[in-house]
């Protein structure tokens, strides 16, 4: 069966008709539970894990009871799970499932990171979702849609439809949109009850001011309707700022209270798997993140590369399996030249050869191996010789499986954890078993 699905188009019509009709199901059998909830729907490229967390640990923060799904996890209320499904939208009978549970266990929120696959086949049909927010506007996924712009249109579905959906007495119809981006004005020109713009370098609705990054907190000022809001966040980094705008704008379509917002934002921490860093060695740093575009990877080794006290990047990654191949090049160039030392591993290769993935990868690379670079196929000593390699100051990035807890081999799945196996290590040069 998997093995005829394969060679089955992504676009093949009856493919996705196959999964409209699971979807119209999947509401029939669980009786349409997104019409009694608030639907924030979060999609685009980049960042919308990170958001989806935000946005949904916020609220909770808040005392609201929240249903949330994203590719790292899900939770209702105060129940947390794993999402192993390497889904970013999961199967509709799961999602229509967990939906009525969290209904039926009276969350009054959905918070719902969604995909363009999602989308483009129809897995989430009949949500009826109330706020929407674009993240970004980066290459992905072009293995489906083949087009940047049949990529962006099929977004554009959501906010097109944002304004049709079912309308609840109780929240108005808001699209959210970072107007950093070629294609804003697709966005910015449909119909909806409320729209509001963000961008960090622009005269957009949301804009901070007086921005200090200290060492355990962040601080910045921002101008809303009816106030001015006094964040402090323990999140880091420039691209958390964006998050915090997009959850700022969900929080006052919600009807909090300033001070509300302010004390929702102080406590909550990062995301597993979005630059996290793993370590507590003094001498030099080791972060995990999904970075899986080719614009994820080179901001994430520009806020890597803009600390200060930086020494050397040495970049620990892989471009996987069955995915948009164009990516491969331009991704491990950014790598090659932002990054002192480069270790090409192992990741999915699902259907793949390794092989013919490094041979997707190499022209993007102007090294030759054992140059600062090298080919480790296995994932874990090459992590490893990452480690070994870290003098005081440098970090170690660990690219692209982040927080998931399998590995995907052409031959069958095994369990794995990056962060596991950095501290296993860490733990082995400690015990002085392993020997600079």
């Amino acid at each position: 069966m998997s093995n005829l699905k394969s060679q089955i188009a992504l676009d093949n019509p009856l493919r996705v008709a196959y999964h409209f009709c699971r979807a119209v199901l999947a509401n029939v059998v669980y009786g349409f539970p997104s019409k009694n909830m608030t639907i924030i729907w979060i999609t685009w490229t980049n960042w919308k894990t990170t958001t989806t967390n935000i946005v949904a640990r916020w609220l909770k923060q808040a005392w609201k009871k929240v249903f949330m799904f994203s590719t790292v996890n899900y939770f209702i209320w105060d129940k947390e799970y794993r999402n192993d499904t390497k889904m970013t939208s999961p199967d509709p009978f799961l999602l229509q499932s967990l939906l009525k549970q969290a209904r039926d266990e009276w969350c009054e929120i959905a918070v719902i990171e969604t995909s363009s696959h999602a989308l483009f086949m129809h897995r989430v049909w009949w949500i009826e979702y109330d706020i929407a927010v674009l993240t970004n506007v980066t290459q992905d996924h072009l293995d489906l849609h083949h087009t940047m712009d049949n990529y962006v249109r099929t977004k554009l579905k959501l906010f097109k439809n944002l304004i049709s959906s079912q309308r609840k007495q109780w929240i108005k119809k808001t699209a959210i949109i970072n107007i950093e981006s070629d294609y804003k004005d697709l966005f910015i020109n449909e119909t909806y009850d409320v729209l509001t713009t963000y961008w960090l370098d622009y005269d957009s609705n949301l804009k901070p001011t007086n921005i200090e990054n200290g060492i355990d907190y962040t601080t910045f000022d921002v101008k809303i309707p009816s106030d001015t809001l006094a964040i402090k966040t323990k999140l880091r980094w420039k691209h958390n700022i964006y998050n915090i705008l997009w959850a700022i704008w969900v929080f006052l379509s919600l009807w909090l209270k300033p001070r509300e917002i302010e004390d929702a934002i102080k406590d909550v921490e990062s995301v597993p798997g979005r630059l996290e860093e793993v370590n507590n060695y003094e001498w030099f740093k080791i972060y995990v993140d999904y970075a899986h575009t080719p614009d994820a990877l080179e901001k994430v080794l520009q806020t890597v590369r803009d600390i200060k006290w930086v020494n050397r990047i040495i970049t620990v990654f892989w471009a996987t399996w069955d995915r948009d191949r164009t990516k491969r090049p331009k991704m491990w160039k950014i790598v090659s030249d932002m990054s002192d030392y480069v270790v090409l591993t192992q990741d999915d290769d699902y259907t793949e050869d390794t092989q013919r993935i490094i041979k997707d990868i190499l022209p993007g690379i102007e090294r030759k191996e054992w140059e600062w670079f090298w080919i480790i196929p296995d994932r874990e000593s090459a992590i490893r010789t990452a480690l070994l390699e870290a003098w005081k100051n440098d970090v170690v990035l660990i690219a692209w499986k982040w927080d998931e807890h399998v590995m995907v081999t052409n031959a069958w799945i095994i369990p794995y954890n990056d962060k596991e196996v950095v501290l296993k290590i860490l733990k082995e040069i400690d015990d002085n078993k392993i020997v600079w």
